[in-house]
C-alpha cells in the first residue's frame, strides 16, 4: 500500500473513530475513558467537545516532546493537523446525531455500536501504520521510554483520565458527568473489537509491514 493511501486510510479511520465517540456520548451512558476529560471540559467551558479534545491532545503532544526531546520524530508534528480534523469531526457528528434514546436497551446498543466504531477507527490507524493520535502516541512513547508493557500503560492512562475527569466534574458541577457504565463498557470492549478488526482487515507483507486486506 502506497504512502498516500496510508495517509488517506488514516484520515478515514480518524473520522470513523470520531463518529464512534459521538455515538457513545449520545447513548447517555458516559463516554470513552480517553474522551472523559475533554467531555467534562466542554461542559464547564464555552468550548465545544471537539475543541477541548484538540486542546487535551496538544497536551499529549507536549508530553511526547518532553519525553523524546531531540528524538521527537518529525512525523509526530502531523499529529497537530490530524487532531484538528479529529476535533472538527467530533463536533460534526455530535451535531449530526440528534437521537435522544430513552429506552435503556437502546442506550446500550448505541454505546456498543459507538464503541465498535471507535475500535474500527483505532484498527484503521494501526493498518495505516503512519501515525497515531497524540493520546495513543503519548502512551506508546511512555511505554517505550520506560520499557513497560503498552497494555499496562494504556490501562493506567485510562484510569488516570477517568479519575481526573471525575474530580474536575465534581469540583465544577457538583456531580460526576460523562462517566457511567458506558465508560466501563467502552474500556472493556474497545480492545476486543480492535483486535477483531485487525485480524479481519489486515495482513503482513513480506517485509513485515501491515497492509489493508479484507478477509
Amino acid at each position: 500500500m502506497s504512502t498516500p493511501k496510508r495517509y488517506m486510510l488514516l484520515i478515514i479511520a480518524v473520522m470513523i473513530q470520531s463518529a464512534g465517540i459521538a455515538l457513545v456520548v449520545k447513548s447517555l451512558l458516559g463516554t470513552s475513558p480517553i474522551s472523559s476529560v475533554p467531555y467534562v471540559l466542554s461542559l464547564i467551558s464555552p468550548f465545544t467537545f471537539g475543541q477541548t479534545t484538540f486542546a487535551v491532545n496538544m497536551l499529549f503532544v507536549v508530553f511526547e516532546l518532553l519525553m523524546l526531546r531531540r528524538n521527537f520524530p518529525a512525523v509526530f508534528w502531523l499529529q497537530i493537523p490530524v487532531t484538528i480534523v479529529f476535533g472538527l469531526c467530533i463536533d460534526f457528528f455530535m451535531a449530526l446525531f440528534t437521537i435522544v434514546p430513552e429506552a435503556y436497551p437502546l442506550k446500550i446498543a448505541l454505546c456498543i455500536i459507538g464503541t465498535a466504531l471507535v475500535a474500527l477507527g483505532v484498527a484503521g490507524q494501526g493498518v495505516a501504520d503512519v501515525l497515531m493520535l497524540a493520546g495513543e502516541g503519548a502512551v506508546y512513547t511512555f511505554a517505550h521510554q520506560f520499557h513497560i508493557d503498552f497494555g499496562k500503560v494504556k490501562v493506567g492512562n485510562d484510569v488516570s483520565l477517568v479519575i481526573i475527569a471525575a474530580i474536575v466534574s465534581l469540583a465544577s458541577l457538583g456531580t460526576i458527568e460523562g462517566i457511567r457504565e458506558g465508560t466501563l463498557l467502552s474500556a472493556l470492549l474497545t480492545g476486543i473489537f480492535a483486535r477483531f478488526f485487525l485480524r479481519h482487515l489486515s495482513r503482513v507483507d513480506a517485509h513485515g509491514r501491515i497492509y489493508l486486506s479484507l478477509h
